[in-house]
């Protein structure tokens, strides 16, 4: 059984407890009677799908179909490959639910739960690079290859003071801004920018972070009573244990499962 095939059966027994959800939460979360979830592949610390199968797996997945049994629905996996995609698809409602880094902007339009996942935002640069700290990179010509909507896209554009972002429309594209030496730097995203490096010699990862990526699900704002319901869902399966079991299982044992909110 390889690690995309369903759940644990610690997972299902932890999660098995929370009970069936009220039908006002079932129709303000899936009023088409199934829940769409939107699943951002270009973050592989969330989700992942399987080499030889193509089978969709991760801790993303794992906490829709889990809410889609608490409801009662069937799920439909709504799979994009940038988070500034998810955001941006919200605006057509093309979603019921979406697993996004949390950030004012977005708030704007998502009713965010607190966060489940907590994974952090670095830099990759040229390996001869002259750059050795996350402060240093903040300086005046220093360009930072950022995918266009992310996270860290949105922190950089809010916090930067000297360095100037330079936005490429996906993460393939950022990389290649480096690669082209376009940019100084890249932001992204601590576990894959570290398993980028590992096939490149070339190419290292700056220690420390410039953000922590507050991971949360989150519904359109609208939907007061489905974001309460998905606030007590987050919690529940953080403090089960659901949340460590379903990285674990998906081999992400260095992202961290968020505290409890206070």
């Amino acid at each position: 059984m390889n690690k995309f095939v369903a759940p644990l059966t610690g997972m299902l027994l932890a999660a098995s407890a929370v009970g069936a959800a009220p039908g006002d939460a079932v129709k303000d979360l899936a009023p088409s009677g199934r829940l769409r979830a939107a699943i951002n592949f270009g973050n592989p610390v969330l989700a992942q799908k399987d080499p030889a199968t193509g089978a969709p797996g991760g801790v993303s997945v794992a906490l829709a179909r889990e809410l889609g049994r608490q409801l009662g629905v069937p799920v439909d996996l709504v799979p994009f490959n940038e988070a500034g995609q998810v955001f941006e698809a919200a605006k057509t409602g093309a979603w019921d639910v979406a697993f996004l880094a949390i950030d004012p902007v977005r708030a704007a339009e998502i009713g965010f739960t607190a966060a489940y996942v907590v994974i952090e935002g670095t830099y990759a640069v040229p390996a001869g690079s002259t750059l050795r700290t996350i402060d240093a990179v903040d300086r005046d010509g220093v360009r930072i290859g950022v995918a266009q909507g992310s996270a860290y896209d949105l922190f950089l554009t809010r916090t930067l003071k000297q360095a100037r972002i330079v936005r490429a429309t996906n993460s393939a594209a950022a990389v290649a801004l480096l690669e082209q030496h376009q940019v100084d730097a890249l932001a992204g995203v601590k576990q894959p920018l570290v398993d980028y490096a590992k096939s490149r010699p070339d190419v290292r990862v700056i220690p420390g972070r410039f953000m922590e990526i507050q991971q949360a699900m989150g519904t359109l704002k609208a939907r007061i009573i489905g974001t309460a319901y998905l606030t007590r869902f987050v919690e529940t399966m953080k403090a089960s244990g659901f949340v460590a079991q379903a990285l674990a299982a998906s081999g992400q044992h260095d992202a961290t499962v968020a505290p409890p909110a206070p």
